[in-house]
């Protein structure tokens, strides 16, 4: 048993050095907050260079040429009746990724988004009514919900692809088919902006190389928010997804995005997908080229 008698000043001098340089590095950790660990999936040691290359590759794959949908959102709370919410996007690739121009109707009021992925993401906002210019959102503002929903400007971009802090964690299997699992580390300026967020977990389908789930991840790696790709459809001998569920595990509430009518391989004016253009109209394509989905 050691007693008082035996710490000399030498040993009390070492003892309060390492109790300082413990408690700094406790709050260097605390100030860097938490990171997820990866969750590797499969024996020995995975290649990241493949896996790097793999989310390359999906980075570029898409829907081919512009295209537009018309969608409905189903919004299902935990407690209360169902609301549907009418919807369409514009969609095209632009020298930074894809770009996304987003219309969601409540009340009969539009709430209008243009999201930019890739190398150089960004996202606008603009409400019909208001008067103002579109507005570019920063960081914090992407988790708000949007349009009396549960979905943010984040859930529906895929700014998180992008992120170049990444694991690659194997191959899972997601609703019987197997997927490349990733997880993937905000930048600085998400979790000084948005700290709950520590984590995105993202499932990609080995054959399409399309997303087929997502997890935001948190504190004590518990899953915030999740998006599940329910059913796809093949419309013009290109797989669009026909169906996704957004669910806020916090809440509990679910959202259902359900595809009703697409029309591939167009040529949109590239003017209507500038931030300042989201306040003018844009007319959808004619309902004779629209292919209705079935739901």
């Amino acid at each position: 048993m050691i007693s008082e008698r035996h710490f000399t000043p030498a040993l009390w001098r070492a003892f309060f050095v390492l109790a300082a340089m413990f408690m700094a590095s406790s709050a260097a950790r605390a100030q860097r907050g938490y990171r997820p660990p990866p969750n590797y999936v499969q024996l020995g040691k995975l290649d990241q260079a493949e896996g790097k290359r793999i989310l390359a590759e999906f980075r570029d794959l898409g829907i081919a040429g512009d295209y537009f949908l018309e969608f409905q959102l189903h919004v299902f709370p935990r407690r209360g009746a169902e609301r549907i919410l009418p919807g369409r996007l514009w969609g095209a690739r632009n020298a930074s990724g894809t770009i996304s121009r987003v219309v969601i109707t409540v009340d009969g009021v539009e709430h209008r988004l243009l999201i930019q992925d890739g190398i150089e993401p960004a996202i606008w906002q603009w409400q019909a009514g208001t008067g103002g210019s579109p507005e570019k959102l920063g960081v914090a503002a992407l988790f708000r919900p949007l349009a009396q929903t549960d979905l943010t400007p984040f859930d529906l971009g895929r700014l998180s692809f992008y992120w170049p802090d990444f694991v690659y964690e194997g191959i899972a299997r997601v609703r019987g088919r197997p997927a490349y699992q990733f997880l993937l580390y905000p930048p600085a300026e998400f979790t000084a902006a948005y700290p709950a967020l520590r984590g995105v977990r993202l499932y990609l389908d080995t054959q399409f190389k399309a997303p087929v789930q997502s997890e935001q991840i948190g504190e004590g790696n518990r899953i915030l928010k999740s998006m599940t790709v329910l059913e796809v459809k093949k419309v013009d001998e290109q797989w669009i997804p026909k169906s996704l569920d957004f669910r806020d595990e916090g809440t509990r509430n679910k959202t259902r995005l359900s595809v009703t009518a697409a029309v591939l391989g167009q040529t949109f004016p590239k003017s209507i997908f500038a931030p300042a253009a989201l306040a003018d109209d844009v007319r959808a394509p004619g309902s004779d080229r629209l292919i209705k989905i079935d739901p």
